[in-house]
């Protein structure tokens, strides 16, 4: 129940983040990710086709890993919780004056998702539609030459460089950076502790979690 906060522990509480449609679309995104760009890097740098020296195959990896990709984000989309969805568009399009203060490295409290964040999404979200495009223009090109375009191949490689280091940056922060580490539970499982919450989110916290229930 959204706005509850659940004992895990003699003084931990967790409150709710994120749902099933959020972390689907999540983990969906995420793991398309790895394998389009395991196999992309296999088909354009030659010291990796010993991993799979099956061109084709590389090929094949990728283009359907893409098509999985768009069909299952068109299907979170459509049977997940589109009420969330909106939800989380709105808050991530929208920066208030604490983002603006926050992305100027001033202390601001922040909201459910901080400035980084939103920015790392929008960003991220961009790049998507690039690699997209560019992608099927790549895809096409290769059928009928009139479709080939000059800079379609150093659109689609430089969109790719983008995002790898936006995902290496996101990494670190979800996996070795001790004080947000904490926020990879929220991805996972759903919630996260409320003491943390309150420290990097004090805004969004303050509005999901019932005084009595402070820690």
């Amino acid at each position: 129940m959204p706005g509850s906060v659940a004992p895990t522990g003699s003084r931990t509480r967790r409150i709710p983040r994120f749902d099933a449609t959020e972390r689907t679309l999540h983990w969906v995104h995420a793991l398309a990710f790895l394998v389009m760009l395991g196999s992309g890097l296999v088909l354009y740098v030659p010291a990796l086709t010993r991993l799979l020296p099956d061109r084709p195959l590389a090929k094949t990896i990728h283009l359907a890993t893409a098509v999985a990709w768009l069909a299952a984000l068109a299907l979170i989309a459509l049977a997940g919780n589109r009420r969330t969805l909106a939800r989380d568009r709105r808050e991530i399009e929208r920066f208030d004056a604490d983002d603006l203060r926050w992305l100027r490295g001033r202390p601001a409290p922040q909201g459910r998702f901080n400035a980084g964040q939103k920015a790392h999404a929008i960003v991220q979200a961009a790049l998507a539609v690039l690699l997209t495009v560019s992608g099927v223009l790549l895809w096409l090109g290769e059928r009928d030459t009139d479709l080939r375009f000059a800079g379609t191949i150093v659109l689609h490689d430089g969109a790719m460089f983008v995002a790898v280091a936006l995902v290496t940056g996101h990494l670190y922060l979800a996996l070795v950076h001790r004080p947000t580490r904490p926020a990879l539970r929220g991805m996972v499982l759903g919630d996260v502790d409320a003491a943390w919450a309150a420290r990097h989110h004090p805004k969004w916290a303050a509005s999901e979690t019932p005084g009595d229930d402070r820690v």
